[in-house]
């Protein structure tokens, strides 16, 4: 017997169904959410004290950090990821 898989893989189910990107963005999003608290656990950093340092609200804050929020934009990441001291790192990729 052939040890290859029979069938189609995850990713073009996802795409089959028309949701891939939908997906793939909320999963990224997800990762970078729990890199920033990784960082502010590190540092000891309080969601109050994030939103001082990104100029924001509290409730910016929680949206970030909300793995199911899939509505935040590149610019409170990048705000985020300088208020723990990190850099976002966007890039295109095949």
């Amino acid at each position: 017997m052939n040890d290859k898989h029979i069938g189609s893989d995850f990713e073009d189910f996802l795409r089959e169904e028309e949701i891939y990107e939908e997906v793939d963005a909320l999963a990224i999003k997800r990762v970078i959410a729990l890199q920033i608290q990784d960082e502010m656990k590190k540092k000891h950093i309080a969601k109050a004290e994030l939103a001082r340092r990104m100029n924001s609200s509290r409730s910016e804050v929680d949206r970030l950090l909300d793995p199911d929020n899939p509505s935040i934009t590149l610019i409170t990441l990048e705000k985020a990821a300088n208020a723990v001291g990190k850099r976002l790192s966007v890039q295109l990729s095949a």
